[in-house]
């Protein structure tokens, strides 16, 4: 099976890009129309993150504004603040009594060393992408925040290939869709899921071929430059009703995806992350949370195949 389509297939969802074309760093957002329920599971070791904490089942806030990917490493958490203004200028935000404050999950993948690392996301990127957000901006690859991402580090960057952007959708049946967006950064190899082939990674010029990764990082030293160079984030949204505790079920499994199409996954040295969201206007029977995290797999993997195929 395979799958086409984009986030932006979902009624009431907006993705934004933002980048800086020289310095090969960049941001992208996701906004709803009317609020996410939304749920995250961190499966890397190295995430770096804003507002994360807040997603967990037990918090006070159950929707969210909107969510932040971007490049830059830490620094890029900065953009969130221009994202931040935006949705305050639109009035949007949990409402306190006092002031709205919208509420902004960030993530960030590593990108520095593939541009000008002085050059980050910031506060102006930040809010350029939110005004620029669209239902009709489907683009995919070298754009946002996976304009400086690249694939199969392991070997070194020199070996690398570039990653960025992927993103598919599937009909479940009546109304009732499920997408993803991803920002491929990884450490390993990209393996389509389908025939278990390697599309993507550390490649050797020389022999034409790419470096096994069980083999290589069993007679080598991982390079310690490049092992700090990673991160694959993914958003998985549906109109399907969700709970809090719900779209924590649907962001575990749609994780399992990361592993079918990256090897190694979830390592040391990736912050791999994955949100799930919902804008709540579809029912919800009782299988459904089987099947959108059995299907949110599936997408997540051909996601990342659509990031380096584009």
């Amino acid at each position: 099976m395979t799958f086409s389509g984009h986030i932006c297939d979902i009624p009431g969802i907006r993705v934004g890009h933002s980048h800086d074309q020289r310095a090969l760093t960049g941001c992208t957002v996701i906004f709803p129309d009317d609020g996410f329920t939304a749920g995250v599971d961190v499966r890397g070791s190295a995430p770096g993150t804003r507002e994360i904490e807040l997603l967990y089942p037990t918090r006070l806030v159950q929707n969210i504004d909107g969510i932040l990917l971007t490049g830059g490493s830490a620094f890029g958490l900065d953009a969130a603040s221009g994202v931040v203004q935006y949705l305050e200028e639109m009035n949007i935000g949990y409402d306190t009594g006092i002031a709205r404050v919208p509420i902004l999950p960030a993530a960030v993948i590593y990108d520095l060393n593939t541009g000008d690392p002085s050059v980050r996301p910031d506060k102006v990127m930040g809010y350029n992408a939110a005004v620029s957000a669209s239902s009709n901006d489907k683009r995919m690859g070298a754009i946002g925040a996976g304009i400086g991402a690249t694939v199969g580090k392991f070997a070194g960057i020199e070996y690398s290939m570039r990653g960025g952007i992927g993103s598919c959708s599937y009909h479940l049946g009546g109304d009732a869709i499920i997408a993803v967006l991803v920002v491929l950064n990884a450490l390993g190899n990209i393996i389509n899921p389908g025939t278990g082939e390697t599309i993507a990674g550390a490649y050797n010029n020389q022999t034409e071929t790419f470096f096994d990764p069980i083999d290589f990082m069993t007679a080598n030293h991982l390079d310690h430059y490049a092992s700090f160079t990673n991160t694959t984030l993914g958003v998985v949204a549906t109109n399907v009703r969700l709970g809090r505790e719900e779209a924590t079920k649907v962001a575990q499994m749609a994780n399992d995806g990361i592993a079918r199409a990256i090897s190694p996954s979830h390592t040391p040295f990736d912050g791999d992350i994955v949100f799930a969201v919902s804008t709540n206007t579809v029912a919800m029977d009782n299988n459904s949370l089987l099947s959108l995290g059995t299907v949110a797999a599936e997408l997540v993997a051909w996601s990342i195949v659509e990031a380096v195929n584009h």
